[in-house]
């Protein structure tokens, strides 16, 4: 019987096994053939300190350390823009996000297809980053492979509370554990449900990307990821192209997710309304489900009805960003030990906030 047993391979699922794999053994299941496959694969992937509630702005910044370490970050930088009429929304992000004021010359100068006649004014921030998130899942993965396993192509389809732990059913076999980490994203409600325990009331949430050729055939590799003032659309360079999404937010079900072409259409018509180039393909597009809690914090710790039922779940879309610090709560919580976090965000982190 192991110590922990895991379900969800994406980024909840592989930094809860690297931290737990050094208080007992560790068995981490994903449903899918690899690892990081729904939403942890479809990240944008930006490390902005200041994005998120409070708590995860806490998370972010006790995350960074670990990530300029592993060497996962690389220069971006990331601008947000208002279109004219929209001055109070863009004053509002500047002050949220602490992005400094810039000039729309400077803003063109930072984006060149942005169009000067469509802006109010922009902001920006030096310091964000791109995340190298294939080395950040496989960095943790090693991690836990270090006292445990990860098995692959092995979906849950059935949970059994036993007097000592847990007895997870797969069709790659049968596992037991002491303790059960749901860390199955959008899933973790039907992960619950199969293991007799309340849910949280966690919603999945699709956001959708379009990838189209860098415009006017410009060289992007130096542009910031840029937002829409109110995050009506953003905008972030990617392998010598341009990933654009519409921000959208859409309630869905669990499932392996899709772009909707008409929300595509409507989020880049947003995006074009602020360039001077237009969009003339879509090269590939794609969809995943970033899951909420209802106050949109991370839920981790034991559940309130059964304390060997452990989640690690509602990373919404600061799950890469805020990895290191948020898995390390687990881990401090799950060995008893003082969490390095403060006590503010240790309470508005904590699952039974919604017992």
């Amino acid at each position: 019987m192991d110590d922990f047993l895991i379900i969800g391979g994406g980024i909840a699922g592989t930094s809860a096994g690297a931290r737990l794999a050094q208080l007992g053994t560790v068995r981490v299941l994903e449903a899918e053939d690899a690892l990081a496959y729904h939403a942890s694969g479809r990240s944008a992937a930006l490390f902005e300190e200041s994005y998120g509630t409070e708590a995860v702005v806490a998370l972010n910044h006790a995350s960074r350390s670990f990530h300029e370490t592993a060497r996962v970050l690389s220069p971006r930088g990331f601008m947000v823009v208002g279109a004219k009429g929209g001055e109070a929304q863009l004053a509002s992000d500047l002050d949220k996000m602490k992005l400094d004021a810039i000039s729309i010359g400077d803003a063109c100068a930072l984006m060149p297809i942005l169009n000067p006649d469509a802006l109010c004014g922009a902001g920006y921030h030096a310091d964000a980053w791109d995340i190298d998130t294939d080395r950040l899942v496989q960095s943790f993965a090693r991690e836990t492979r270090q006292n445990g396993e990860i098995v692959t192509g092995a979906p849950v389809t059935r949970i059994t509370r036993l007097g000592t732990g847990w007895q997870v059913q797969t069709p790659k076999g049968d596992f037991k554990a002491r303790k059960l980490v749901n860390a199955a994203g959008a899933w973790v409600d039907e992960v619950a449900a199969m293991a007799g325990v309340a849910p949280v009331g966690i919603r999945p949430l699709r956001r959708s990307m379009a990838r189209i050729p860098a415009p006017g055939g410009l060289d992007v590799s130096g542009w910031p990821m840029v937002l829409g003032a109110g995050e009506t659309w953003y905008a972030k360079p990617d392998a010598g192209a341009l990933i654009v999404s519409p921000a959208d937010a859409e309630p869905s079900t669990p499932h392996d997710a899709w772009a909707d072409d008409m929300v595509l259409a409507e989020g880049l018509a947003r995006y074009q309304e602020m360039v001077s180039e237009p969009v003339t393909r879509v090269i590939s597009n794609w969809a995943g489900l970033r899951s909420f809690t209802p106050d949109g914090n991370l839920a981790i710790g034991p559940a309130p009805d059964d304390p060997d039922f452990i989640w690690f779940a509602g990373q919404g879309g600061y799950g890469m960003q805020s990895s290191p610090a948020a898995s390390q709560l687990l881990a401090d919580i799950l060995g008893g030990r003082p969490p390095e976090l403060d006590a503010k965000s240790v309470t508005s982190l904590n699952v039974t906030r919604f017992s």
